[in-house]
């Protein structure tokens, strides 16, 4: 990552040319405002509050299900359109993006003030990091059982949690600030993975950081995934690939000539 090796990423990336966030000069950065954690649009840590009842919630994601009409005093047509994502939900079926309507409307039942004008570009950033994740995902499943009949069997937003691995990153970002990164992740999400073949399911966890911009100001992310370390089997896999890190650090190290 170069200078963002304070980051504890395993892809660091920018959306590709053909994003819509770079055909307009003006943003040049996610139109999110990430100073504070970012939220799930429905607050669930306190259910007797929630605005939304928790039958009516699907149990593949803890969401509602989100209204294609158009929310009050909303000003522009948004598309309805929903994006066939390439993260298997089944055998048989994809999982599909919200649409930039329903986007809108998780953002207006959260009760964030969000431009219409860019959830559009909102809705992009988006499908492009969790698609950038699912690839991650999938080196690790390689690793683990080389099979690429892998599924997303269900996934969970959790921002308001701060992963164990994050908050170290934290602690070391606060004792060596020009070092590493002080700032949070501005979202976290658990995915299940089903292995079809074996019948296992595998908890991932994957942490989202804004990294240093690009030279022309285009926005970078960077995303930390790695299994739960829940089970033996994920336990093992981190250890050999962070032991696997760090003996290919040591390699690269330049040797002193005597």
């Amino acid at each position: 990552m170069g200078q963002t090796t304070s980051v504890p990423a395993t892809t660091t990336t920018a959306p590709p040319s053909g994003c819509p966030m770079h055909q307009d000069s003006k943003l040049t950065q996610c139109p999110v405002d990430h100073a504070k954690p970012a939220q799930c649009p429905v607050d669930h840590s306190k259910p007797a509050q929630c605005p939304v009842d928790p039958q009516t919630l699907n149990s593949l994601n803890q969401m509602p299900n989100l209204p294609q009409s158009p929310a009050p005093n909303q000003t522009i047509h948004l598309p309805l359109d929903r994006t066939e994502s390439s993260i298997p939900r089944d055998r048989s079926a994809k999982w599909e993006y919200p649409s930039p309507q329903q986007f809108y409307n998780a953002l207006v039942r959260k009760g964030w003030e969000t431009p219409e004008e860019h959830v559009e570009v909102m809705v992009e950033i988006h499908n492009f990091l969790n698609e950038q994740a699912w690839q991650e995902v999938l080196k690790w499943e390689k690793r683990a059982c080389d099979s690429d009949d892998i599924q997303l069997a269900r996934f969970k937003g959790r921002p308001g949690e701060m992963s164990p691995k994050a908050r170290f990153w934290m602690f070391a970002g606060w004792l060596l600030p020009s070092r590493f990164n002080t700032e949070p992740p501005f979202d976290r999400h658990d995915w299940v993975v089903r292995r079809p073949k074996s019948g296992d399911e595998v908890r991932y966890v994957i942490d989202y950081y804004s990294a240093p911009p690009e030279p022309d100001g285009s926005p970078v992310f960077s995303l930390d995934v790695r299994p739960a370390l829940d089970s033996f089997g994920s336990i093992k896999e981190r250890i050999a690939v962070a032991t696997e890190d760090v003996w290919a650090s040591f390699k690269e190290r330049p040797s002193k000539r005597t």
